[in-house]
């Protein structure tokens, strides 16, 4: 049996809407006899009756009405089908894989993936918890969409990256010390530290800011982990050099306190993605 065709389908369910096959031809912008030809050549493909005519109209025969369910059925997840193809190719449906580190997860991703979700429910995005370079080496290897990247980096290749976002860092203090109303360079250098891994931009960032002022303290030790880094401080085990991530109304962990930093420190993050 050769296979269907989906406007004969969709002839022999307006039949059974419409009850006449004057009337389907005039919903589908047929001509009549374009209908009736519809309904005998499926007929006569699958060797059975589907239509009861009598001069009031036509109705479906038992093995007519079982078809036009499961017709509806299929021109229903058809149409679906076609909708959520043209979302993809509009960009309001697909998967995103992103790539980006845990303290964004943590304070800045929230929002924006609850925005997405009410704009764009159709697009899910997988979360890889990564540090800047493996988020690059990533998208360079085609195994991300996008990154959410520390700033400045040199030319990365083929990639686009542009500035998203800053944020003030400032010095995280266990509440028991005695500290000052600014946080310098030669201040922090003489107190235990609690550093990023040495293979981060945030790293980077940090022993510049020290350097500059000539200092090179070593961390007690480092971790890759925000959320980490400010239970050390609320324990007391040490200070850390992290940005203020958190809304102006969101209280501080239990245990620390936040002091400016003299000099000014600023973390900027970036959106990097393979061109279009």
């Amino acid at each position: 049996m050769r296979n269907l065709s989906l406007d004969q389908l969709q002839t022999l369910v307006a039949i059974a809407d419409l009850g006449t096959l004057a009337a389907a031809a005039q919903a589908l912008h047929l001509a009549p006899p374009t209908v009736s030809l519809h309904v005998s050549e499926l007929e006569e493909r699958l060797g059975m009756a589907l239509l009861l005519r009598d001069r009031k109209g036509a109705r479906p025969t038992p093995a007519g009405l079982a078809l036009v369910e499961d017709a509806r059925r299929l021109l229903r997840e058809l149409d679906e089908a076609v909708a959520r193809a043209r979302r993809v190719a509009e960009g309001r449906a697909g998967k995103v894989r992103l790539g980006t580190s845990s303290g964004v997860v943590v304070h800045q991703l929230p929002d924006v993936l609850a925005r997405l979700a009410r704009h764009s429910p159709d697009v899910e995005v997988e979360l890889s918890i990564l540090g800047s370079q493996q988020t690059l080496e990533r998208l360079l290897a085609g195994q991300l969409e996008l990154g959410i990247v520390a700033l400045p980096l040199p030319p990365q290749g083929e990639l686009v990256i542009r500035p998203w976002r800053e944020d003030a860092m400032m010095a995280w203090l266990p509440a028991g010390w005695t500290v000052p109303d600014v946080v310098t360079p030669a201040w922090l250098a003489e107190r235990p530290l609690v550093a990023n891994d040495g293979s981060t931009q945030m790293h980077r960032l940090t022993a510049a800011w020290f350097a500059q002022a000539g200092h090179h303290p070593r961390a007690r030790i480092e971790l890759n982990y925000t959320e980490a880094m400010k239970s050390l401080v609320a324990a007391g085990y040490g200070a850390a050099v992290l940005p203020l991530e958190r809304g102006e109304d969101t209280p501080l962990p239990a245990g620390v306190v936040v002091r400016p930093l003299a000099p000014p420190l600023v973390r900027r993050l970036g959106l990097a993605h393979r061109p279009p």
